[in-house]
């Protein structure tokens, strides 16, 4: 890299000097070739950025964006002069042929994300897939991950792991969805909300309490948190949680050979039955646990007694 910027050529007249600034010096940026960049951006700490992503935020002629707000701070820490468009889940189908066009014309196209990697729980796998097809090169710069930050500090076997993003923000599909999990072998990766995440504690202690697991609050930034205890212990300390920020929430995997235990099954039984029919209660409880049928389906029988007998009370 050279230490100034160097003079705009013809085609970039028009255009204001491609630089950054790193520790207070200005360094001069290459254009990007023609191409999609897929620009990892820090997660909290501005500091986790790449000399590759500053150079190529500077470097391109668009960069496409989540919320142009928080993309501008980030460029303005950098001194970082572009062009913004937004790129989000509710104008991306409108957006990706824009996109295209500008490619077919030449243009090289930054995408990012508000926070971490383009396309973890975001729209961008569509336009890559349309990018490709269209045969235009698509560039991954790698970078800052809140999912691997949080694998890395929760203390859980890291060899395996599944990513399940979000969980559903209703509690019945959320502790159905749930079922499913626990009969992963692998450890599990999830993104939770400050007002959800207490209820998705309670949930998780509930189908899979027994397990160790970590609560990662505010990764890289200035208030982080990282709690480690088994699910059970995590729901019990719950309603003093801080809820403020952002939540990732690892759980490790289930014990060799260990089975879904009596109380689990009763409590995954209970909350199915309370909104679906015996039948479909079984079903998932069946497919949650890995227990015959016909033991699930005499259980769910005494548990849809009890609650009926309950009720006449």
């Amino acid at each position: 890299m050279r230490t100034k910027p160097s003079p705009a050529s013809s085609s970039d007249s028009d255009s204001p000097a491609r630089s950054f600034a790193v520790a207070g010096q200005l360094v001069s940026a290459h254009k990007a070739a023609p191409g999609l960049y897929l620009v990892a951006t820090p997660i909290g700490n501005l500091g986790d950025i790449t000399l590759r992503a500053l150079e190529t935020l500077a470097g391109v002629d668009i960069i496409a964006c989540e919320d142009t707000r928080i993309t501008r701070r980030l460029l303005e820490r950098f001194s970082i002069n572009a062009t913004l468009k937004q790129y989000h889940e509710h104008n991306a189908e409108q957006a990706r042929p824009k996109i295209l066009e500008a490619l077919a014309n030449g243009s090289s196209i930054a995408l990012v994300s508000d926070a971490g990697t383009p396309l973890i729980s975001d729209p961008g796998f569509k336009l890559v897939r349309e990018v490709s097809a269209a045969g235009f090169p698509v560039i991954a710069l790698p970078g800052p991950s809140s999912v691997l930050t949080a694998l890395s500090v929760a203390a859980l076997p890291t060899d395996r792991f599944f990513f399940e993003g979000f969980l559903p923000s209703k509690q019945h599909a959320r502790r159905i969805r749930l079922g499913e999990l626990a009969r992963i072998d692998a450890t599990l990766v999830m993104f939770e909300s400050g007002a959800r995440v207490q209820d998705s504690l309670q949930d998780l202690a509930s189908i899979m309490g027994a397990r160790d697991a970590a609560i990662c609050r505010e990764l890289t930034k200035l208030h982080e948190e990282v709690r480690r205890a088994t699910l059970a212990e995590l729901a019990a300390m719950s309603d003093v949680l801080e809820t403020r920020g952002e939540f990732v929430l690892v759980v490790g995997p289930p014990a060799a050979d260990a089975g879904m235990d009596d109380t689990t099954l009763d409590n995954l039984l209970r909350s199915a039955l309370a909104n679906s029919s015996v039948k479909d209660a079984v079903a998932q409880a069946v497919d949650a646990s890995g227990r015959a049928k016909r033991e699930v389906y005499a259980r769910a029988l005494e548990l849809a007694k009890e609650t009926r007998s309950s009720d006449d009370d």
